[in-house]
């Protein structure tokens, strides 16, 4: 991709680049040879002369090269178009099919020019509409044998149908560029707002995950505390307790693993949904008139990692919340309690007044807390249904 240069080159895909050039190329291929016959200086069917040919062979290479270029360097193109014109006017020719260039380079200067470029391609527009209306009335005789009151008012007409025809150009080029330049803010703004969200889920999961691993660090204590006592008058509690601070400290080590990934800016207080919370979140949604089918199968093997159960809670809260404002009234979950992984699927009906959904900051945040715990989540319509699907890794549980 070409770089910017000294704000005279501007950076421009090769894919870009070489349509230009390929179109560019052709325009020049077929109006080129129609200028020669069509336009020369001769009727048709009469000698041309070699020189009146090469000027026009010249003037249509500038133009067209002004063309190639018209969006890589708007400023070059337009010297192009300038000098290509200048060719053509001294040759003696009057309008030929070639012009058309002229078109096409002063709507890129207004398109992707820089703001001084802009500028030239306005005064371009106007001093070339003067030149080539004072240039047919002088050079090519359109008004010869006319009064002079006829000659004025063909002179003005002229006038008016040059500056009509490249301001036009022009001012294509500039609308195209109010377009360029409200599509550039909205893509700097959802990216800005992305980044925000995505901020925001990292500032919501660190305060989260704080209170797990604090729980986790303070059940190992205690248990450790309760072992060193126990040692000696019961050896079998020690063995127990041990074991819990084994699994407990696993559970801790995965929790401060993700916070090591996070930029942590707060924190908050309260305590954290596990799997136990669950029922009550589907009483929520119960009475928020969405009545959910719910399938557990297989039943957890055991006591999975507080983070995973949190991750659980939160992506279904998430789903189900995007359910009861999207779908219909009917939504199924299924969790799947495999050995190594857990399995989340949510499925609801979305309604026919929901054309698109799944690009907001709620899926955003479900897919960002299943990485952070090693998982993954996909959430896509489906016909008329909208699918959640996540797997979360849970490693050995006790």
């Amino acid at each position: 991709m070409p770089r910017s240069v000294g704000g005279v080159i501007r950076p421009l895909s090769r894919t870009a680049l070489v349509l230009d050039i390929v179109g560019a190329a052709l325009l020049f291929v077929i109006l080129t040879p129609f200028s020669v016959v069509f336009y020369g200086p001769g009727a048709v069917g009469e000698g041309i002369s070699g020189a009146a040919v090469a000027a026009i062979v010249t003037a249509g290479i500038l133009m067209f090269g002004g063309v190639a270029i018209g969006r890589l360097a708007p400023g070059l193109a337009l010297a192009a178009a300038w000098a290509g014109a200048i060719v053509q006017m001294l040759s003696g020719f009057g309008p030929l099919p070639i012009d058309v260039a002229i078109l096409l380079v002063l709507y890129a200067t207004a398109a992707w020019g820089s703001r001084a470029v802009l500028w030239w391609g306005f005064g371009s527009a106007l001093l070339g509409a003067l030149v080539s209306a004072v240039y047919l009335v002088v050079v090519t005789g359109v008004t010869s044998g006319a009064s002079g009151w006829d000659q004025l008012t063909t002179g003005t007409l002229l006038l008016v149908v040059s500056v009509l025809a490249l301001g036009f150009a022009w001012v294509c080029g500039l609308l195209w560029r109010v377009v360029l330049r409200a599509r550039s803010t909205r893509s700097a703004q959802l990216k800005a707002e992305s980044l925000a969200a995505e901020e925001q889920e990292r500032v919501r999961i660190a305060r989260d995950m704080h209170d797990i691993v604090a729980h986790s660090l303070a059940v190992v204590i205690a248990q450790a505390d309760g072992a060193r006592y126990a040692a000696a008058a019961k050896p079998e509690m020690a063995t127990e307790a041990l074991g819990t601070i084994a699994q407990t400290a696993r559970s801790a080590l995965s929790d401060v693993r993700l916070l090591l990934t996070q930029l942590r800016h707060r924190q908050g207080d309260g305590p954290q949904p596990t799997l136990a919370d669950l029922e009550s979140l589907f009483a929520q949604v119960r009475q928020a008139g969405v009545e959910p089918r719910i399938t557990v199968d297989p039943m957890p093997p055991g006591e999975p990692p507080g983070a995973i159960q949190l991750a659980v809670y939160r992506i279904l809260q998430e789903a189900l919340t995007n359910a009861i404002r999207h779908g219909d009234g009917a939504v199924d979950v299924h969790l799947a309690w495999l050995p190594d992984r857990v399995d989340i699927q949510v499925r609801n009906t979305v309604g026919r007044d929901q054309p698109q959904i799944g690009g907001g900051h709620g899926v955003i945040g479900m897919r960002e807390r299943a990485q952070l715990v090693g998982g993954s989540l996909q959430a896509e319509r489906q016909g008329a249904q909208f699918v959640v699907r996540a797997s979360l890794p849970i490693g050995e549980v006790a």
